[in-house]
């Protein structure tokens, strides 16, 4: 069976400096997988690659067997990879409702009532408009507007940054809910109990190389390999 998203390779720049220094990774077909590492050591740039919105010079990115490198972001989003950025990227003047319905897409099996099923906090806040939510409100808003797209994959930049611990576990719930509904997800995240309670298998990014890869399992009774990579104490 082939990779949901595979990347193989790359190497991608800002201007002269080389970020991506031939990242290779996979997400399986209903796998939760994230991609680790100290700050700067090139996960958001690794998705923006996968993405299209910065072209690699070298490799190759794969969306369920199709080489789709280097086409326009447009042209990956319609074919089933979705970003969350950081950001967000919600309409603050919509309201939640309107925010919801501009991004649904022909064809997509995602419809409101999925959507209101997930997040039901979205449902109750349907008419508020977007910039009266809260921060944990918007980062639901911003995955469900990816959902209404109909992803093959999902790709999550720091869902839970910066958010109440009650709030947290809520994105996790919904998280797993995404997951159990089929759509594989790489996710970026520097909680590191939320990436042992979400994933089936873990990346470790150092300085725009991939330096380790372990099965939850593996990477639960290695605390000394996280530590070195990471600079935590798991």
């Amino acid at each position: 069976m082939s990779a949901a998203l595979r990347l193989t390779g790359l190497h991608s720049y800002y201007g002269k400096s080389h970020i991506l220094q031939g990242v290779t990774l996979e997400v399986g077909p209903g796998e939760i997988v994230t991609l680790l590492g100290r700050n700067g050591a090139g996960k958001s740039t690794t998705l923006k690659t996968a993405v299209g919105l910065i072209a690699p010079r070298q490799g190759r990115v794969e969306l369920a067997g199709r080489d789709v490198t280097g086409q326009p972001a447009h042209r990956i989003a319609a074919a089933g990879l979705s970003l969350v950025p950081e950001d967000r990227g919600i309409f603050q003047l919509l309201s939640v409702e309107e925010n919801l319905r501009i991004a649904v897409r022909r064809g997509s099996p995602w419809s409101l009532g999925d959507i209101y099923r997930i997040f039901p906090r979205l449902e109750e806040r349907r008419k508020n408009g977007g910039g009266q939510l809260s921060g944990g409100e918007q980062q639901m808003l911003s995955i469900a507007r990816a959902l209404l797209n109909g992803p093959k994959v999902l790709m999550l930049d720091e869902p839970v940054e910066g958010l109440a611990p009650i709030i947290v576990e809520e994105i996790v719930a919904q998280i797993r809910l995404i997951r159990e509904a089929g759509v594989p997800i790489l996710l970026v995240e520097q909680n590191l109990a939320v990436c042992s309670q979400l994933a089936d298998r873990h990346y470790i990014l150092e300085l725009g190389r991939i330096v380790h890869c372990a099965s939850a399992e593996q990477f639960r009774s290695d605390p000394d390999t996280i530590d070195r990579y990471l600079g935590v104490k798991a």
